[in-house]
């Protein structure tokens, strides 16, 4: 084989994980544009809850890990472990991390809903929290992290 065919062979070979990389890639959001179909132009956090898909959840839920985790037991990082933390009270979910005030004043339970407008803007919901996250914009991918919550219970375990 000649130097100049090594080259293109090369080429070939990186054309051809390119390519594979971006079918891959428009395959990660799964069923996602059917399901933006079926919810309309401005869905509530109820019809996207019914089309959220808690696998899709967990694969966003990737960058909360790095301060978060979400096993039962596990310890805690800049966050708290966020194990079975639907419809437990805000600012209780681990009792060995030190929530900050403006979260421990918000009071409430960790709803759906409640989660829903946290996840759009933690700041604005309780300003002064130490969470440094810009929130996530998309209704369902909010919708898709709270089913992946939701899959992540003591109830769901057993």
């Amino acid at each position: 084989m000649t130097v100049r065919n090594r080259a293109v062979s090369r080429r070939a070979r990186a054309g051809l994980v390119l390519s594979c990389a971006l079918l891959l890639s428009a395959c990660a959001d799964d069923d996602g544009a059917a399901r933006r179909r079926m919810l309309g132009e401005h869905p509530g956090l109820e019809a996207a809850l019914r089309v959220a898909d808690p696998r899709r959840g967990g694969r966003l839920f990737g960058q909360c890990a790095a301060c978060h985790t979400v096993g039962p037991g596990a310890g805690d990082r800049n966050g708290p472990n966020l194990f079975d933390v639907m419809n437990k009270p805000v600012a209780s979910n681990s009792p060995r991390y030190g929530y900050t005030a403006a979260l421990g004043a918000l009071g409430g339970t960790w709803t759906p809903e409640a989660m829903d407008r946290w996840l759009a803007d933690p700041g604005k919901v309780a300003p002064g929290t130490r969470m440094r996250f810009g929130g996530l914009a998309d209704p369902l991918d909010r919708a898709d992290v709270i089913a992946y919550l939701q899959s992540q219970s003591a109830a769901s375990a057993r």
